[in-house]
Order: structure tokens, then sequence, then C-alpha cells
């Protein structure tokens, strides 16, 4: 192999989760991961594979440092989450795990969910939950995830929980199926002030829902987008994208969504990732990277969503993820963002962070006008038409055992809280070893 160039990283032994040195090498445009365990031998990993190389897409960042630490540094990173004084961004988005359960049995799932008998955190316990996220990281996004976070029946308390303290944003992160089926339950959560929902959407065939879903799906997906519509909530599709099973159908998604708007907000693709519940131990050829799911947006829209519309993020890691602003114009998308020329500019990591928490805030969020938009000034009627015309598309790209950089984790902006009251970086919590052991889920997964 001929390496054009390298960059010293720290990354897991996807056996041990032991800490090791590691390598970022390129290999023409495609760049790797390679680390060595002195018990469990190397391991190479693809991280970024496409046209355009690594280095056209970075950006340098003032790092945020957390003021406040939850944790203290003892056997350093990644052992010490919590947030320790080592992380570098603060918190965008806070996941509150409200159940365990799930109504399906899905072949990669993060938390690795099952429809058991499992307890759900009570009522007191989240609130505990959202007063620490609230004294730790200000009034930050809140997604309410799980299991399936809609087999709860009091769903619509938690979300009043978060409202009652003051965030802005509240999310629920779901399949859709109660969505769909319990039109009443909509309407609860919506008068409650849940903002949105992150639906699992892995594309326009029933197929692949049988694939990844093991069931029928689609028609449930669309009920409960209508739904959603109906009571003024917003949507956003958020696709798993598997190789061999949904890679060609990242533009039919994009147009379904453009379809559904203006209750659609947005699709936010997913490159798979192997940890939780996963069929086997990934080779590279199961992975799909973050530029090569941009070139299949451009090229399966026909080039109505260029590569210079899509750009790192202000506030994550450059390499975690991309995002680009649209509008609506008689179905087709017209960019309002354009990445810069300019990648090695410098920009500060907490302004990204209070950007990036704005603009979902307002982006993903769907307000129905009723009767009283006849009120509404010409002024407020453009911005609101406005607003119902924006469309985005984004991705992140999360870190498993074999692919994760230390240096991404450290900028992570995505944080669980956990029934102790710490806050832990997204992948970091959700790593497992190859045998389904985990650094901080506690209980051991098995396949």
């Amino acid at each position: 192999m001929t390496m054009t160039s390298s960059m010293h990283i720290e990354s897991l032994c996807p056996i041990c989760l032991r800490k090791l040195d590691a390598y970022m090498y390129d290999e023409g445009t495609t760049t790797y991961i390679h680390k060595v365990c002195s018990e469990h031998g190397a391991f190479k990993t693809v991280v970024w594979r496409g046209n355009m190389h690594l280095r056209e897409w970075i950006r340098t960042k003032e790092r945020a440092y957390i003021k406040s630490p939850i944790t203290q540094v003892d056997q350093g990173c990644p052992y010490d989450c919590g947030l320790c004084s080592s992380h570098r961004q603060h918190t965008c988005t806070a996941l509150i795990e409200v159940t365990t359960r799930c109504n399906l049995s899905c072949r990669f799932c993060f938390a690795d969910a099952l429809d058991s008998k499992s307890k759900d955190p009570s009522l007191k316990q989240l609130r505990s939950q959202f007063e620490t996220i609230l004294k730790a990281s200000g009034k930050c996004n809140i997604q309410l995830s799980g299991g399936e976070p809609t087999v709860r029946d009091d769903l619509a308390d938690i979300v009043r929980l978060g409202v009652e303290l003051g965030f802005p944003f509240i999310q629920v992160n779901t399949n859709g199926i109660r969505m769909a089926n319990d039109e009443a339950y909509v309407k609860a959560l919506k008068e409650a002030g849940l903002n949105s929902i992150f639906l699992q959407f892995d594309g326009i065939d029933d197929a692949i829902y049988e694939k990844l879903r093991g069931k029928a799906l689609f028609d449930v997906k669309c009920q409960a987008i209508e739904n959603c519509r109906k009571f003024g909530i917003g949507v956003v599709l958020v696709p798993t994208i598997v190789p061999n099973i949904n890679v060609d159908s990242i533009g039919e998604i994009i147009r379904f969504g453009i379809s559904r708007s203006p209750a659609v907000r947005g699709v936010h693709f997913q490159p798979v990732s192997y940890f939780g519940r996963i069929p086997e131990t990934p080779k590279d050829a199961d992975r799909i990277t973050l530029p090569e799911v941009m070139e299949h947006i451009c090229e399966q829209t026909d080039q109505m969503v260029s590569m210079q519309s899509m750009q790192p993020p202000g506030c994550e890691n450059a390499l975690c993820s991309f995002n680009g602003n649209y509008l609506i114009e008689e179905d087709v998308l017209k960019p309002v963002t354009k990445r810069s020329c300019c990648s090695g500019e410098s920009e500060k990591a907490e302004v990204g962070a209070t950007k990036a928490k704005a603009f979902v805030a307002r982006n993903w969020s769907y307000q129905k006008q009723y009767a009283q938009e006849e009120k509404l000034s010409d002024w407020d009627k453009i911005l609101s038409a406005i607003a119902n015309n924006a469309f985005s598309i984004s991705g992140m790209a999360f870190q498993d055992a074999w692919n994760v950089n230390l240096e991404r984790i450290r900028d992570c902006c995505i944080h669980v809280s956990t029934t102790d009251g710490r806050l832990i970086p997204f992948c970091m919590y959700n790593i497992t070893n190859r045998d389904g052991e985990s650094l901080y889920r506690g209980a051991k997964r098995i396949r």
C-alpha cells in the first residue's frame, strides 16, 4: 500500500476496548484507520471514501471546553465521560432514553432494544434528568429516545415536563407505529408541546423494511407523517443507509420528503454503524462513508442537490456530519447554503453550537397555521411561507469500535443523559465491542 499522508490519533481495540495509538492514512482519496492491539492484533477500517479528499472537507475550530465538568479526569479519555474537563464542545442535543422497551426487533439497533418487561424510569427520575441537563448544559435541544418512546402511555407528560422547565425544542425519536395508529396520542403530544419527530424511514419500498425492520412499514410511515401534519408536528425522515439494501433509495427518499413538505422538514441520513445489535463483524464493503452518501445524493437527485451546497458542521467534528439547507420551489430544491472554498478557515466551536441549536429548533419544527393566519401581517406571512418552504438534508456518521477516533468523541455535541446525572457523548455511550460489551450502557449485549 502507498500512504500519501498519515495522522496520529487515538482509538480503541474492538475486542477489549483498550485505548490504542492509531493512524489515519490515505490511499488515494480513501482514508483508513489502522491500529494494533498487543493482544488482539491489527485492525484496518475505512473512514472516508469517495471522490472528495478528506483534506478538502476539514474545518479547524477554536474549541469550547466544559466550564463546569460533571466528572473528573482519572483514567483519561474515553473512560471518564460525564462530561469531563477534556471534552471540547457543549451540549447541543441531550438525549434521554425514556424506555428500553420496543415494539420492533430491527436488524440494526443502537440500543439493542427489545419488547421486554423492563421497568421504565419514573416521571420523578426523568424530571431529575431534565434538571441535571438544564444545570449542566442550559436550555439545549432535547430528544426523547429509547427503545421506542411511544410504548409509554405517559409520553405527553414527559414532553410537558421538559416544556415546563424551559427547554425550547423537544423531539421524539420514533419508528412511527403508534403515531400512525393512535391519532389521539399524536394530538396529546402536540398539546404537551412536542415540536418534532425523528422518524425512522429507510425507503419507500416495503422490501427494505422487511430486511431491516422485520415487517412491511411504508404505509405506517405515511400515516404517521399525515397525523403529524394534521396536528402541526415537524417530521425529519431518518434513513439508516446500509450497503446492498437501500443505498439506491437515497434519491427516492429525498423526493418523497419534498412531496410531503412542509410537514416533512428534511432528511437526516445515518450511514450504518456497527454497535448495539449488529448482524456480524463488519467488513469495509459493509460500510458507506459520508462522502459516498453525499455523492449518491447528488447523483440520485440528478444534481438538483450539488456537492457544493453541503457543508461540514459548525458544531461537532467535521468528520461527523454534513448539512445543507434549501428552499422548495415547485418541487425543486434551491440551495441556501454553499460550502466555503477555504476549508482551512477557523471558527469558534461555541458559536457553531449556538447556531446548530437554533437551526434545529427553527427548521425541524412545523407550526401549522389555522384561521389565525388571517391576523398575520403581510411580512409575517412572508416569513411563515419561507419557513414552511425550508428543507434540510443532512447526515451523521456515528462511530463504532472499529472506526472510533477519540478526537471526534471529544468534539461531540450530542450527549446521552444517564440516570446517575452524567452526560455521555452519544457514540461512546453506544459503542460495544465485538462481543456486545459496552463501556457505558452496562449490560452485556448478546448477538
